[in-house]
Protein backbone atom coordinates (compact mmCIF):
# COMPACT_ATOMS: atom_id res chain seq x y z
CA UNK A 1 0.00 0.00 0.00
CA UNK A 2 1.10 3.54 -0.61
CA UNK A 3 1.76 5.44 2.57
CA UNK A 4 -0.19 8.32 1.06
CA UNK A 5 -3.40 6.38 1.59
CA UNK A 6 -5.41 6.73 4.80
CA UNK A 7 -4.55 4.00 7.26
CA UNK A 8 -8.17 2.86 7.29
CA UNK A 9 -8.27 2.26 3.51
CA UNK A 10 -9.00 -1.39 2.78
CA UNK A 11 -7.32 -2.69 -0.35
CA UNK A 12 -9.16 -5.44 -2.14
CA UNK A 13 -6.80 -7.92 -3.78
CA UNK A 14 -9.54 -9.35 -5.98
CA UNK A 15 -13.14 -8.57 -6.74
CA UNK A 16 -13.98 -11.96 -5.25
CA UNK A 17 -13.29 -10.66 -1.76
CA UNK A 18 -14.38 -7.07 -2.23
CA UNK A 19 -17.61 -7.69 -0.32
CA UNK A 20 -15.81 -8.72 2.87
CA UNK A 21 -13.33 -5.84 2.57
CA UNK A 22 -16.06 -3.32 1.82
CA UNK A 23 -18.13 -4.49 4.78
CA UNK A 24 -15.23 -4.07 7.20
CA UNK A 25 -14.26 -0.74 5.67
CA UNK A 26 -17.79 0.61 6.02
CA UNK A 27 -18.06 -0.55 9.63
CA UNK A 28 -14.71 0.94 10.63
CA UNK A 29 -15.26 4.24 8.86
CA UNK A 30 -18.72 4.43 10.38
CA UNK A 31 -17.16 4.02 13.81
CA UNK A 32 -14.97 7.05 13.20
CA UNK A 33 -11.64 5.22 12.96
CA UNK A 34 -10.49 7.60 10.24
CA UNK A 35 -11.20 10.87 11.95
CA UNK A 36 -7.58 12.02 11.60
CA UNK A 37 -6.66 13.44 8.19
CA UNK A 38 -4.12 11.35 6.27
CA UNK A 39 -0.52 12.39 6.01
CA UNK A 40 0.35 13.98 2.64
CA UNK A 41 1.98 11.66 0.14
CA UNK A 42 5.78 11.76 0.21
CA UNK A 43 5.62 11.50 -3.58
CA UNK A 44 4.24 15.06 -3.67
CA UNK A 45 7.22 17.45 -3.89
CA UNK A 46 7.37 20.02 -1.12
CA UNK A 47 6.71 23.61 -2.00
CA UNK A 48 9.80 25.55 -2.98
CA UNK A 49 10.98 27.83 -0.15
CA UNK A 50 11.20 30.65 -2.71
CA UNK A 51 7.65 30.21 -4.00
CA UNK A 52 5.14 32.86 -2.91
CA UNK A 53 2.33 31.52 -0.73
CA UNK A 54 -0.91 30.71 -2.46
CA UNK A 55 -3.70 33.24 -1.77
CA UNK A 56 -6.04 30.38 -0.94
CA UNK A 57 -3.56 29.06 1.65
CA UNK A 58 -3.10 32.46 3.25
CA UNK A 59 -6.86 32.81 3.76
CA UNK A 60 -7.16 29.37 5.39
CA UNK A 61 -7.25 29.56 9.19
CA UNK A 62 -4.59 27.53 10.98
CA UNK A 63 -5.69 24.05 12.06
CA UNK A 64 -6.96 23.63 15.57
CA UNK A 65 -4.86 21.74 18.07
CA UNK A 66 -7.34 18.86 18.00
CA UNK A 67 -6.90 18.39 14.26
CA UNK A 68 -3.09 18.13 14.26
CA UNK A 69 -1.97 14.55 13.58
CA UNK A 70 1.25 13.42 15.26
CA UNK A 71 2.38 11.25 12.36
CA UNK A 72 1.77 7.87 14.01
CA UNK A 73 -1.99 7.76 14.51
CA UNK A 74 -3.05 10.02 17.38
CA UNK A 75 -3.80 13.73 17.17
CA UNK A 76 -2.43 16.48 19.38
CA UNK A 77 -5.65 16.35 21.40
CA UNK A 78 -4.79 12.78 22.43
CA UNK A 79 -1.29 13.81 23.49
CA UNK A 80 -2.64 16.77 25.48
CA UNK A 81 -5.21 14.64 27.28
CA UNK A 82 -2.58 12.00 27.98
CA UNK A 83 -0.21 14.60 29.42
CA UNK A 84 -2.93 15.82 31.75
CA UNK A 85 -3.72 12.28 32.88
CA UNK A 86 -0.09 11.28 33.42
CA UNK A 87 0.60 14.44 35.42
CA UNK A 88 -1.80 13.20 38.12
CA UNK A 89 -0.32 9.69 38.39
CA UNK A 90 1.87 8.40 41.17
CA UNK A 91 5.09 6.54 40.42
CA UNK A 92 3.27 3.28 41.10
CA UNK A 93 0.56 4.15 38.60
CA UNK A 94 3.09 5.21 35.98
CA UNK A 95 4.97 1.94 36.43
CA UNK A 96 1.75 0.04 35.77
CA UNK A 97 0.99 1.95 32.59
CA UNK A 98 4.15 0.68 30.90
CA UNK A 99 3.64 -3.02 31.73
CA UNK A 100 1.68 -5.52 29.63
CA UNK A 101 1.78 -8.89 31.44
CA UNK A 102 0.76 -12.44 30.65
CA UNK A 103 -0.80 -14.95 33.00
CA UNK A 104 -1.01 -18.72 33.20
CA UNK A 105 -4.14 -20.78 32.66
CA UNK A 106 -7.77 -19.74 32.59
CA UNK A 107 -8.05 -17.74 35.82
CA UNK A 108 -8.88 -14.39 34.28
CA UNK A 109 -10.35 -13.17 37.56
CA UNK A 110 -6.97 -13.38 39.29
CA UNK A 111 -5.36 -11.56 36.39
CA UNK A 112 -8.03 -8.86 36.53
CA UNK A 113 -7.24 -8.31 40.21
CA UNK A 114 -3.53 -7.95 39.38
CA UNK A 115 -4.28 -5.52 36.55
CA UNK A 116 -6.37 -3.38 38.88
CA UNK A 117 -3.95 -3.54 41.83
CA UNK A 118 -0.87 -2.57 39.81
CA UNK A 119 -2.64 -0.12 37.44
CA UNK A 120 -1.41 -2.13 34.46
CA UNK A 121 -1.71 -1.14 30.80
CA UNK A 122 -3.75 -4.26 30.08
CA UNK A 123 -3.06 -7.92 29.33
CA UNK A 124 -1.75 -10.13 26.56
CA UNK A 125 -3.64 -13.34 25.87
CA UNK A 126 -1.58 -16.45 25.21
CA UNK A 127 -2.75 -19.87 24.02
CA UNK A 128 -3.31 -21.30 27.50
CA UNK A 129 -5.60 -18.36 28.34
CA UNK A 130 -8.04 -19.15 25.52
CA UNK A 131 -11.16 -21.00 26.71
CA UNK A 132 -11.81 -24.19 24.78
CA UNK A 133 -8.41 -24.42 23.09
CA UNK A 134 -7.56 -27.60 24.98
CA UNK A 135 -10.49 -29.20 23.13
CA UNK A 136 -9.39 -27.76 19.79
CA UNK A 137 -12.15 -25.14 19.49
CA UNK A 138 -12.17 -21.62 20.89
CA UNK A 139 -15.18 -20.97 23.12
CA UNK A 140 -15.86 -17.57 21.60
CA UNK A 141 -18.50 -16.53 24.13
CA UNK A 142 -16.18 -17.33 27.02
CA UNK A 143 -13.28 -15.57 25.27
CA UNK A 144 -15.33 -12.42 24.93
CA UNK A 145 -16.18 -12.67 28.61
CA UNK A 146 -12.48 -12.86 29.47
CA UNK A 147 -11.50 -9.82 27.41
CA UNK A 148 -14.40 -7.80 28.80
CA UNK A 149 -13.42 -8.67 32.36
CA UNK A 150 -9.80 -7.71 31.78
CA UNK A 151 -10.84 -4.52 30.03
CA UNK A 152 -13.07 -3.60 32.95
CA UNK A 153 -10.14 -4.10 35.32
CA UNK A 154 -8.04 -1.53 33.45
CA UNK A 155 -10.75 1.07 33.96
CA UNK A 156 -11.71 0.22 37.51
CA UNK A 157 -9.81 3.22 38.85
CA UNK A 158 -11.78 5.65 36.73
CA UNK A 159 -9.52 5.66 33.67
CA UNK A 160 -11.26 7.21 30.68
CA UNK A 161 -9.23 5.32 28.07
CA UNK A 162 -9.27 1.63 27.19
CA UNK A 163 -6.62 -0.81 28.29
CA UNK A 164 -4.70 -2.95 25.84
CA UNK A 165 -6.15 -6.40 25.21
CA UNK A 166 -3.42 -7.89 23.06
CA UNK A 167 -2.56 -11.10 21.28
CA UNK A 168 0.15 -12.57 19.04
CA UNK A 169 -1.85 -13.55 15.97
CA UNK A 170 0.33 -13.62 12.87
CA UNK A 171 -1.10 -16.59 11.02
CA UNK A 172 0.72 -19.86 10.52
CA UNK A 173 2.45 -21.25 13.59
CA UNK A 174 1.98 -18.10 15.68
CA UNK A 175 -1.78 -18.21 16.13
CA UNK A 176 -3.04 -18.12 19.71
CA UNK A 177 -6.69 -18.46 18.65
CA UNK A 178 -7.77 -21.07 16.12
CA UNK A 179 -11.08 -22.54 14.92
CA UNK A 180 -13.83 -21.46 14.69
CA UNK A 181 -11.87 -18.31 13.89
CA UNK A 182 -10.34 -18.30 10.46
CA UNK A 183 -7.06 -20.20 10.29
CA UNK A 184 -4.54 -18.25 8.26
CA UNK A 185 -1.49 -19.61 6.42
CA UNK A 186 2.06 -18.58 7.29
CA UNK A 187 2.91 -14.94 6.52
CA UNK A 188 5.43 -16.13 3.92
CA UNK A 189 2.36 -16.93 1.81
CA UNK A 190 1.98 -13.23 1.02
CA UNK A 191 5.56 -13.08 -0.23
CA UNK A 192 5.01 -16.14 -2.42
CA UNK A 193 1.79 -14.65 -3.78
CA UNK A 194 3.49 -11.28 -4.30
CA UNK A 195 0.29 -9.40 -3.61
CA UNK A 196 0.26 -6.49 -1.16
CA UNK A 197 -3.49 -5.80 -1.50
CA UNK A 198 -4.13 -9.43 -0.60
CA UNK A 199 -2.03 -8.99 2.54
CA UNK A 200 -4.06 -5.91 3.42
CA UNK A 201 -7.34 -7.77 3.01
CA UNK A 202 -6.05 -10.59 5.19
CA UNK A 203 -5.01 -8.17 7.94
CA UNK A 204 -8.43 -6.55 7.87
CA UNK A 205 -10.32 -9.83 8.03
CA UNK A 206 -8.08 -11.22 10.79
CA UNK A 207 -8.47 -8.07 12.86
CA UNK A 208 -12.23 -7.91 12.41
CA UNK A 209 -12.70 -11.40 13.85
CA UNK A 210 -10.43 -10.61 16.81
CA UNK A 211 -12.09 -7.24 17.43
CA UNK A 212 -15.43 -9.03 17.76
CA UNK A 213 -13.91 -10.95 20.69
CA UNK A 214 -12.73 -7.83 22.51
CA UNK A 215 -9.13 -7.56 21.31
CA UNK A 216 -7.70 -4.20 20.31
CA UNK A 217 -4.00 -4.96 19.77
CA UNK A 218 -2.11 -7.52 17.69
CA UNK A 219 1.66 -7.87 17.90
CA UNK A 220 2.00 -8.42 14.17
CA UNK A 221 3.27 -8.38 11.49
CA UNK A 222 6.77 -9.83 11.58
CA UNK A 223 8.68 -7.77 9.02
CA UNK A 224 12.05 -9.45 9.58
CA UNK A 225 13.82 -10.14 6.27
CA UNK A 226 14.74 -13.82 6.30
CA UNK A 227 18.17 -14.98 5.14
CA UNK A 228 17.00 -18.55 4.57
CA UNK A 229 17.66 -21.86 6.35
CA UNK A 230 20.16 -20.37 8.82
CA UNK A 231 17.31 -18.19 10.15
CA UNK A 232 16.16 -20.46 12.97
CA UNK A 233 13.74 -18.19 14.77
CA UNK A 234 11.64 -16.55 12.05
CA UNK A 235 11.37 -18.81 9.00
CA UNK A 236 7.89 -18.78 7.48
CA UNK A 237 6.90 -15.96 9.83
CA UNK A 238 8.93 -13.73 7.50
CA UNK A 239 7.11 -12.21 4.57
CA UNK A 240 10.09 -12.39 2.24
CA UNK A 241 13.84 -12.60 1.84
CA UNK A 242 13.71 -9.37 -0.14
CA UNK A 243 13.74 -6.21 1.96
CA UNK A 244 11.55 -4.14 -0.35
CA UNK A 245 8.97 -6.89 -0.68
CA UNK A 246 8.85 -7.43 3.08
CA UNK A 247 8.41 -3.68 3.54
CA UNK A 248 5.47 -3.37 1.16
CA UNK A 249 3.69 -6.47 2.40
CA UNK A 250 4.31 -5.61 6.05
CA UNK A 251 2.88 -2.12 5.71
CA UNK A 252 -0.10 -3.48 3.77
CA UNK A 253 -0.87 -6.13 6.38
CA UNK A 254 -0.45 -3.67 9.27
CA UNK A 255 -2.74 -1.12 7.63
CA UNK A 256 -5.26 -3.92 7.17
CA UNK A 257 -5.10 -4.66 10.91
CA UNK A 258 -5.78 -1.00 11.63
CA UNK A 259 -8.72 -1.01 9.24
CA UNK A 260 -10.17 -4.05 11.00
CA UNK A 261 -9.90 -2.43 14.42
CA UNK A 262 -6.58 -3.59 15.90
CA UNK A 263 -3.41 -1.70 16.72
CA UNK A 264 -0.49 -3.39 14.92
CA UNK A 265 3.13 -3.62 16.02
CA UNK A 266 5.82 -4.33 13.44
CA UNK A 267 8.59 -6.57 14.75
CA UNK A 268 11.41 -7.39 15.61
CA UNK A 269 13.55 -4.23 15.28
CA UNK A 270 16.26 -4.08 13.98
CA UNK A 271 15.50 -7.40 12.23
CA UNK A 272 15.66 -10.99 13.50
CA UNK A 273 15.77 -12.68 10.11
CA UNK A 274 19.51 -12.37 9.50
CA UNK A 275 20.83 -13.85 12.75
CA UNK A 276 21.35 -17.52 13.44
CA UNK A 277 20.43 -17.90 17.12
CA UNK A 278 16.88 -18.05 18.49
CA UNK A 279 16.26 -15.32 21.07
CA UNK A 280 13.75 -17.55 22.84
CA UNK A 281 16.80 -19.53 23.94
CA UNK A 282 19.89 -17.30 23.76
CA UNK A 283 21.09 -13.89 22.63
CA UNK A 284 21.63 -13.61 18.85
CA UNK A 285 24.38 -11.31 17.61
CA UNK A 286 23.91 -9.13 14.56
CA UNK A 287 27.34 -8.43 13.04
CA UNK A 288 26.09 -6.53 10.00
CA UNK A 289 27.62 -3.19 9.19
CA UNK A 290 25.50 -0.04 9.48
CA UNK A 291 25.23 0.05 5.68
CA UNK A 292 24.09 -3.60 5.55
CA UNK A 293 21.45 -2.88 8.17
CA UNK A 294 20.19 0.20 6.33
CA UNK A 295 19.86 -1.58 3.00
CA UNK A 296 18.42 -4.86 4.33
CA UNK A 297 17.07 -5.33 7.84
CA UNK A 298 15.94 -1.78 8.53
CA UNK A 299 14.12 -1.26 5.23
CA UNK A 300 10.72 -2.64 6.39
CA UNK A 301 10.90 -0.68 9.64
CA UNK A 302 11.63 2.54 7.80
CA UNK A 303 8.63 1.87 5.57
CA UNK A 304 6.43 1.26 8.63
CA UNK A 305 7.61 4.50 10.22
CA UNK A 306 7.04 6.44 7.01
CA UNK A 307 3.53 4.96 6.82
CA UNK A 308 2.71 6.31 10.30
CA UNK A 309 2.22 2.97 12.05
CA UNK A 310 1.82 3.27 15.83
CA UNK A 311 4.12 0.61 17.35
CA UNK A 312 7.51 -0.95 16.71
CA UNK A 313 8.64 -3.96 18.73
CA UNK A 314 12.33 -4.28 19.52
CA UNK A 315 13.92 -7.73 19.44
CA UNK A 316 16.35 -9.46 21.77
CA UNK A 317 19.44 -9.32 19.55
CA UNK A 318 22.72 -7.55 20.09
CA UNK A 319 23.86 -5.25 17.28
CA UNK A 320 27.64 -5.09 17.26
CA UNK A 321 27.67 -1.83 15.30
CA UNK A 322 25.48 -0.10 17.89
CA UNK A 323 26.10 -1.51 21.37
CA UNK A 324 27.98 -4.83 21.42
CA UNK A 325 26.66 -7.55 23.68
CA UNK A 326 23.51 -5.69 24.72
CA UNK A 327 20.04 -6.79 23.52
CA UNK A 328 18.32 -4.12 21.46
CA UNK A 329 15.45 -4.21 23.96
CA UNK A 330 17.69 -2.70 26.67
CA UNK A 331 20.10 -0.81 24.42
CA UNK A 332 20.00 3.00 24.44
CA UNK A 333 21.83 2.98 21.10
CA UNK A 334 19.10 0.83 19.56
CA UNK A 335 16.30 3.16 20.63
CA UNK A 336 18.35 6.16 19.50
CA UNK A 337 18.61 4.59 16.04
CA UNK A 338 14.87 3.91 16.00
CA UNK A 339 14.04 7.51 16.91
CA UNK A 340 16.61 8.82 14.41
CA UNK A 341 14.64 7.00 11.70
CA UNK A 342 11.72 9.30 12.53
CA UNK A 343 9.66 7.03 14.78
CA UNK A 344 7.45 8.95 17.20
CA UNK A 345 5.17 6.16 18.38
CA UNK A 346 5.27 3.50 21.08
CA UNK A 347 8.45 1.43 21.26
CA UNK A 348 7.50 -1.94 22.76
CA UNK A 349 9.85 -4.71 23.85
CA UNK A 350 9.65 -8.33 22.84
CA UNK A 351 8.64 -10.65 25.70
CA UNK A 352 10.93 -10.10 28.67
CA UNK A 353 10.61 -13.70 29.82
CA UNK A 354 12.62 -15.02 26.85
CA UNK A 355 15.97 -16.76 27.26
CA UNK A 356 17.98 -13.99 25.60
CA UNK A 357 17.02 -11.69 28.48
CA UNK A 358 16.39 -13.77 31.58
CA UNK A 359 19.87 -15.29 31.65
CA UNK A 360 21.69 -11.97 31.70
CA UNK A 361 19.04 -9.94 33.54
CA UNK A 362 17.52 -12.10 36.31
CA UNK A 363 14.60 -11.12 38.54
CA UNK A 364 13.10 -8.82 35.92
CA UNK A 365 16.00 -6.39 36.25
CA UNK A 366 15.63 -5.80 32.50
CA UNK A 367 12.39 -3.86 33.07
CA UNK A 368 13.84 -0.60 34.42
CA UNK A 369 16.88 -0.95 32.13
CA UNK A 370 14.66 -1.14 29.06
CA UNK A 371 12.73 1.95 30.14
CA UNK A 372 15.91 3.88 30.86
CA UNK A 373 17.22 2.89 27.42
CA UNK A 374 14.11 4.21 25.66
CA UNK A 375 11.36 1.57 25.69
CA UNK A 376 7.78 2.71 26.28
CA UNK A 377 5.93 -0.57 26.86
CA UNK A 378 7.31 -3.74 28.44
CA UNK A 379 5.71 -7.00 27.35
CA UNK A 380 5.52 -10.17 29.42
CA UNK A 381 7.98 -9.73 32.27
CA UNK A 382 8.58 -13.05 34.00
CA UNK A 383 6.79 -11.77 37.12
CA UNK A 384 4.87 -8.57 36.71
CA UNK A 385 4.82 -7.73 40.41
CA UNK A 386 8.61 -8.03 40.56
CA UNK A 387 9.02 -5.92 37.41
CA UNK A 388 6.66 -3.29 38.80
CA UNK A 389 8.61 -3.08 42.05
CA UNK A 390 11.89 -2.90 40.13
CA UNK A 391 10.64 0.09 38.13
CA UNK A 392 9.39 1.93 41.22
CA UNK A 393 12.65 1.19 43.02
CA UNK A 394 14.73 2.41 40.08
CA UNK A 395 12.88 5.74 40.10
CA UNK A 396 13.52 6.11 43.82
CA UNK A 397 17.25 5.45 43.43
CA UNK A 398 17.50 7.68 40.36
CA UNK A 399 18.75 4.96 38.00
CA UNK A 400 15.52 5.45 36.03
CA UNK A 401 14.72 9.16 35.66
CA UNK A 402 11.15 9.96 36.65
CA UNK A 403 10.76 12.02 33.48
CA UNK A 404 11.67 9.02 31.28
CA UNK A 405 9.02 6.87 33.00
CA UNK A 406 6.44 9.63 32.56
CA UNK A 407 7.37 10.02 28.88
CA UNK A 408 6.91 6.30 28.28
CA UNK A 409 3.58 6.22 30.08
CA UNK A 410 2.39 9.27 28.17
CA UNK A 411 3.11 7.64 24.81
CA UNK A 412 1.16 4.53 25.78
CA UNK A 413 -1.76 6.55 27.14
CA UNK A 414 -1.75 8.80 24.06
CA UNK A 415 -2.10 5.76 21.81
CA UNK A 416 -4.88 4.25 23.87
CA UNK A 417 -6.77 7.54 24.13
CA UNK A 418 -6.65 7.72 20.34
CA UNK A 419 -7.85 4.12 20.20
CA UNK A 420 -10.73 4.89 22.56
CA UNK A 421 -11.69 8.13 20.80
CA UNK A 422 -11.91 6.56 17.37
CA UNK A 423 -14.22 3.81 18.61
CA UNK A 424 -14.07 0.05 18.73
CA UNK A 425 -14.54 -1.81 15.48
CA UNK A 426 -17.81 -3.82 15.31
CA UNK A 427 -15.98 -6.91 14.08
CA UNK A 428 -17.00 -9.91 12.00
CA UNK A 429 -18.17 -13.42 13.00
CA UNK A 430 -15.52 -16.12 13.45
CA UNK A 431 -14.64 -17.89 10.24
CA UNK A 432 -15.58 -14.98 7.98
CA UNK A 433 -12.20 -15.04 6.29
CA UNK A 434 -12.09 -18.77 5.47
CA UNK A 435 -12.54 -18.33 1.73
CA UNK A 436 -9.97 -15.53 1.67
CA UNK A 437 -7.52 -17.75 3.56
CA UNK A 438 -7.96 -20.49 0.96
CA UNK A 439 -7.47 -17.99 -1.84
CA UNK A 440 -4.18 -16.79 -0.28
CA UNK A 441 -2.84 -20.35 -0.19
CA UNK A 442 -3.98 -20.95 -3.77
CA UNK A 443 -2.12 -17.79 -4.83
CA UNK A 444 1.02 -18.75 -2.89
CA UNK A 445 1.53 -22.48 -3.59
CA UNK A 446 4.84 -22.93 -5.40
CA UNK A 447 6.09 -25.85 -7.50
CA UNK A 448 9.89 -25.93 -7.35
CA UNK A 449 10.34 -29.12 -9.34
CA UNK A 450 7.95 -31.18 -11.43
CA UNK A 451 5.37 -30.41 -14.12
CA UNK A 452 3.75 -27.00 -14.16
CA UNK A 453 0.58 -28.28 -15.84
CA UNK A 454 -1.70 -31.27 -15.56
CA UNK A 455 -2.16 -33.78 -12.74
CA UNK A 456 0.89 -34.36 -10.55
CA UNK A 457 -0.51 -37.63 -9.16
CA UNK A 458 -2.92 -40.14 -10.70
CA UNK A 459 -6.35 -40.70 -9.18
CA UNK A 460 -4.90 -42.26 -6.02
CA UNK A 461 -1.98 -41.57 -3.67
CA UNK A 462 -0.50 -42.41 -0.31
CA UNK A 463 0.18 -39.84 2.44
CA UNK A 464 3.04 -39.74 4.95
CA UNK A 465 4.63 -37.20 7.27
CA UNK A 466 3.10 -34.21 8.97
CA UNK A 467 0.87 -34.51 12.03
CA UNK A 468 -2.23 -36.64 12.35
CA UNK A 469 -4.32 -33.48 11.83
CA UNK A 470 -2.28 -32.55 8.74
CA UNK A 471 -2.86 -35.97 7.20
CA UNK A 472 -6.57 -35.94 8.02
CA UNK A 473 -7.04 -32.50 6.49
CA UNK A 474 -5.06 -33.45 3.41
CA UNK A 475 -7.02 -36.65 2.93
CA UNK A 476 -10.31 -34.76 3.15
CA UNK A 477 -9.10 -32.17 0.64
CA UNK A 478 -7.85 -34.89 -1.69
CA UNK A 479 -11.23 -36.60 -1.64
CA UNK A 480 -12.94 -33.35 -2.51
CA UNK A 481 -10.54 -32.96 -5.46
CA UNK A 482 -11.27 -36.47 -6.73
CA UNK A 483 -8.10 -38.16 -5.43
CA UNK A 484 -8.45 -41.31 -3.34
CA UNK A 485 -6.01 -42.17 -0.57
CA UNK A 486 -4.47 -45.57 0.07
CA UNK A 487 -2.42 -46.57 -2.96
CA UNK A 488 -0.25 -44.97 -5.61
CA UNK A 489 2.68 -42.53 -5.38
CA UNK A 490 3.76 -41.30 -1.95
CA UNK A 491 3.13 -37.66 -1.05
CA UNK A 492 5.18 -36.69 2.01
CA UNK A 493 4.33 -33.69 4.17
CA UNK A 494 7.32 -32.00 5.82
CA UNK A 495 6.42 -29.79 8.76
CA UNK A 496 8.38 -27.36 10.92
CA UNK A 497 11.72 -28.90 11.86
CA UNK A 498 11.14 -31.81 9.48
CA UNK A 499 13.76 -33.12 7.11
CA UNK A 500 13.68 -34.34 3.55
CA UNK A 501 16.14 -37.03 4.72
CA UNK A 502 13.53 -38.73 6.92
CA UNK A 503 12.65 -42.27 5.76
CA UNK A 504 9.16 -41.35 4.60
CA UNK A 505 10.54 -38.30 2.74
CA UNK A 506 13.34 -40.20 1.02
CA UNK A 507 10.95 -42.36 -1.02
CA UNK A 508 8.47 -39.58 -1.77
CA UNK A 509 7.28 -38.94 -5.31
CA UNK A 510 6.01 -35.57 -4.10
CA UNK A 511 7.59 -33.66 -1.20
CA UNK A 512 5.52 -30.84 0.31
CA UNK A 513 7.00 -28.29 2.74
CA UNK A 514 4.17 -27.12 4.99
CA UNK A 515 5.94 -24.20 6.66
CA UNK A 516 9.20 -22.61 5.48
CA UNK A 517 10.36 -24.21 2.20
CA UNK A 518 13.94 -24.87 3.36
CA UNK A 519 13.64 -28.71 3.62
CA UNK A 520 12.99 -28.92 -0.12
CA UNK A 521 16.64 -28.03 -0.77
CA UNK A 522 17.63 -31.55 0.35
CA UNK A 523 14.75 -33.43 -1.23
CA UNK A 524 15.28 -35.90 -4.04
CA UNK A 525 11.56 -36.11 -4.82
CA UNK A 526 10.79 -35.57 -8.52
CA UNK A 527 8.07 -33.12 -7.55
CA UNK A 528 8.69 -30.55 -4.80
CA UNK A 529 6.06 -28.11 -3.58
CA UNK A 530 6.12 -25.25 -1.04
CA UNK A 531 2.72 -24.77 0.60
CA UNK A 532 3.48 -22.23 3.42
CA UNK A 533 0.58 -23.42 5.57
CA UNK A 534 -1.39 -26.31 6.99
CA UNK A 535 -4.88 -24.83 7.13
CA UNK A 536 -7.88 -26.54 5.52
CA UNK A 537 -7.64 -23.97 2.74
CA UNK A 538 -3.95 -24.69 2.19
CA UNK A 539 -4.58 -28.42 1.83
CA UNK A 540 -7.47 -27.70 -0.54
CA UNK A 541 -5.11 -25.62 -2.69
CA UNK A 542 -2.54 -28.44 -2.62
CA UNK A 543 -5.09 -31.07 -3.62
CA UNK A 544 -6.31 -28.92 -6.52
CA UNK A 545 -2.75 -28.57 -7.86
CA UNK A 546 -2.01 -32.29 -7.47
CA UNK A 547 -5.22 -33.17 -9.30
CA UNK A 548 -4.44 -30.75 -12.12
CA UNK A 549 -7.51 -28.68 -11.33
CA UNK A 550 -5.48 -25.53 -10.63
CA UNK A 551 -2.09 -24.06 -11.46
CA UNK A 552 0.55 -23.18 -8.87
CA UNK A 553 1.12 -19.44 -9.37
CA UNK A 554 3.41 -18.81 -6.39
CA UNK A 555 7.10 -17.97 -6.54
CA UNK A 556 9.77 -18.53 -3.92
CA UNK A 557 10.09 -15.47 -1.65
CA UNK A 558 13.62 -16.57 -0.63
CA UNK A 559 16.31 -18.87 -1.99
CA UNK A 560 15.99 -22.61 -1.31
CA UNK A 561 19.20 -24.46 -2.09
CA UNK A 562 19.81 -24.19 -5.83
CA UNK A 563 16.43 -22.52 -6.38
CA UNK A 564 16.81 -18.70 -6.40
CA UNK A 565 14.12 -16.29 -5.22
CA UNK A 566 11.35 -16.08 -7.79
CA UNK A 567 11.55 -19.76 -8.73
CA UNK A 568 8.27 -21.49 -9.47
CA UNK A 569 5.70 -22.04 -12.19
CA UNK A 570 3.99 -18.70 -11.75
Amino acid sequence: MSKSQPLCRVLSGTARFAAVAATVSALVVGAGACSSPPEPSPATPPASPTSPPSPSVSRTPPPTVAARPLGWGPDQQDADRAADAVATMSTEELAGQVLLPFYSGLDAEAQAATVQRLHLAGSIIMGDNVPGMSDGQVDTAAMLGVTRRLQAATQAGGRSWPGMIAVDQEGGMVSRLRAPLTEWPAPMSYGAAGNAPLAGDAGTAMAAELAALGFNTDFAPTVDVTMGPADRAVGARSLSGDAGTAAGLGVGFAQGLLAGGLLPAVKHFPGHGSVTADSHESLPVQNGTPEQLRTRDLVPFQAAIDAGLPMVMTGHLAVSAWQPGVPATVSAASYAELRAMGFQGVAVTDALNMGAVTGAYPDDSAAPLALAAGADLLVMPARVDVAHAAIVGAVKTGSLPAGRLAEAAQRVVTMMMWRGRTGAAPGLPPGSGAELSRHISAAAITVLAGPCQGPLVPGSMRIAGGSALDRARFAAAAGAAGISVGSGPLVTLIGFGGSAAAPEAAEAAVAVALDAPWPLADSAAPTRIALYGRTPGAFAALADVLAGRAAAPGRLPAAVGPHPPGSGCG
